[in-house]
């Protein structure tokens, strides 16, 4: 009588890998050649080894023929240079009021540090990445963002002034199609021109999602800190079409900062993105699972 052996541990730790490959496969063949716009954000920006793996991921994507445009932001990291300069800065409705001294603060953390710092790390797991902001090439055009808020004495609405707070005016792809032809890793730090050469702050899950739109990216991916967009029961929302979110923030379910994540999403695909993910960047491997996976890892929003 022959006696069987449990496998031994390499070989069961072999056999995962190869499944999970096998179902990754006609994910793989179904991206290849398309755009996926991710916009990185979020707690995770400011750990190392996150940033070393969430590069790791972008490279890999690369590799097998998708072509990743990172999108970063830098909130956490604007606030600590702010505040060791001394400069204060208000919020209003979750914006920061952006002076000219606070603009130049913002550019040089955006487009310097942070930027290149994603960039060298792409670098540094495989990949060729040029660090870029919105200014270069014509890339993002802004105007000043007009918020109007209602006088509780009065009942007067007024215009916030808010700065060079900006909104995406236009985008023009030309630096990023011609960085991916090239074999390049476009990464783009939020600021944008304005038409008389004003320099403006542009929030940066909206110029994600505005250079999503203008790429046709088969995907826009906005990594944040929560598991995606959660039911009434807080669980978690693996699918959705643009007509149920619509009404889930008309019921008051979706609320707070999910709202605008979700409205930027709303305005990618409807933009021409394919589907907009909501996902955990805290979460390893967000990016893979995500796009390579039957099951996803947060919540999708499609068109129908």
């Amino acid at each position: 009588m022959t006696e069987t052996t449990p496998l031994s541990g390499m070989l069961a730790e072999g056999i995962a890998k190869a499944a999970v490959l096998s179902e990754a496969v006609p994910h793989i063949a179904r991206y290849a050649g398309t755009t996926v716009v991710v916009k990185y954000g979020g707690h995770a920006m400011g750990d190392a080894e996150a940033l070393a793996a969430f590069a790791r991921d972008v490279v890999l994507m690369k590799q097998i023929g998708i072509q990743p445009v990172v999108v970063h932001g830098g909130g956490p990291q604007i606030a600590r240079m702010l505040e060791r300069l001394d400069i204060g800065s208000d919020f209003v409705d979750g914006l920061r009021v952006t002076t000219a001294e606070t603009v130049e603060i913002v550019e040089m953390v955006l487009a310097g540090r942070i930027n290149k710092a994603v960039a060298a790390a792409i670098g540094a797991a495989g990949g060729r990445a040029v660090g870029l902001s919105g200014k270069d090439a014509g890339l993002l055009a802004a105007r000043r963002l007009k918020r109007m808020r209602r006088d509780p004495e009065s009942n007067i609405e007024k215009v916030l002034d808010l700065g060079f707070v900006g909104e995406p005016s236009g985008v023009d792809t030309g630096v990023i199609d011609a960085l991916a032809q090239a074999g390049f890793i476009p990464v783009i730090a939020p600021i944008g021109l304005g038409e008389n050469g004003e320099t403006y702050n542009i929030n940066a899950d909206t110029a994600a999602g505005a250079i999503a739109a203008a790429c046709k990216a088969r995907r826009f991916l906005l990594l944040t800190d929560v598991a995606g967009v959660l039911d009434e029961q807080g669980r978690l929302i693996s699918e959705m079409t643009r007509d149920r979110a619509r009404r889930m923030i008309a019921d008051g379910v979706i609320q707070g900062g999910m709202i605008p994540k979700v409205e930027t999403c709303l305005d990618a695909v409807e933009g021409g993105v394919g589907a907009a993910a909501i996902l955990d960047g805290r979460m390893d491997h967000a990016v893979l699972l995500e796009i390579l996976t039957r099951s996803g890892a947060g919540t999708i929003i499609r068109r129908q």
